[in-house]
């Protein structure tokens, strides 16, 4: 049966330019009939380590290009697809950006970071673990911004060294499972893994069936959001929790099955 890749929805995605794995992400979390469009931002030194200054200088640079290009699919909705871009201005400018972006495209628009605010409180949860690729003072900022938000980090974990642009972008689905599991405490309610460029996607439902709770990542978090801002129901439980337990009342019965990512041991039998 052939299936829709059109015709529903379009949705214009803003993307770092060495970002290698949102692009992929968005071809799993896309339901049938949505296109996803893209165009990339620069503001950022490919050479140098993705710190804070990096990736504050990537959320102050001027979007007036990528807009003028990815405005010109007519999209209904933009995701600005850098988490740490704003994370490390904070949540006074992530919605700043976002209302930017909306006034000059007229198109709804979704920041990552404000998705996964936005997700933890369609969860219903307030106490978080966190987990990403990020060095240690882009870590702090992302803890303030939670915080700020609403929200108490009671965990969290990161992979032990200052990763470049691209090794983001190359850690293995195994080694992100491992992550999300260091950032899990008793108290944590749900899982955050930051970065839209780490591959968190693929392991988000049999880190959940490990852990017991739900799974937040960037790119399923952005999606959430912009499907319901274009009312498009999608219940896919290989994308987690999020997307079929809207709250914490809801029914807490495991995933049935566990994704094709080479994890197979860590998941639970069917």
């Amino acid at each position: 049966m052939m299936t829709s890749s059109r015709g529903r929805a379009r949705i214009g995605v803003l993307v770092p330019f060495s970002n290698i794995n949102l692009e992929a992400d968005s071809a799993l979390l896309r339901p049938e009939g949505v296109s996803i469009h893209f165009a990339r931002l620069g503001g950022y030194d490919l050479d140098e380590i993705p710190d804070a200054e990096q990736m504050a200088g990537l959320g102050a640079a001027s979007l007036e290009e990528p807009l003028r290009l990815i405005a010109g699919v007519r999209p209904e909705v933009i995701l600005y697809g850098c988490t740490s871009a704003t994370l490390t201005h904070g949540t006074a400018f992530d919605r700043d950006l976002a209302q930017q972006i909306k006034g000059r495209t007229g198109a709804h628009t979704v920041t990552a970071a404000g998705a996964l605010v936005h997700a933890l409180k369609a969860l219903g949860v307030t106490r978080v673990g966190f987990a990403s690729p990020y060095v240690d003072d882009i870590n702090s900022l992302a803890v303030s911004f939670l915080t700020d938000a609403g929200f108490e980090c009671v965990s969290q974990a990161d992979v032990g060294v200052a990763l470049g642009n691209y090794g983001q972008g190359e850690l293995t689905p195994d080694e992100v499972f491992a992550l999300g599991k260091r950032a899990d405490s008793n108290d944590a309610e749900a899982i955050v893994l930051s970065c839209t460029d780490m591959r968190s996607v693929e392991i988000i439902e049999p880190l959940e069936a490990a852990l017991g709770k739900p799974v937040i990542t960037s790119n399923q978090a952005m999606f959430f959001e912009a499907l319901q801002l274009l009312d498009i129901e999608s219940q896919q439980k290989s994308l987690g929790r999020l997307f079929w337990q809207r709250t914490n009342n809801e029914s807490r019965a495991e995933p049935s099955h566990c994704i094709e990512a080479g994890l197979e041991s860590y998941c639970k039998p069917a």
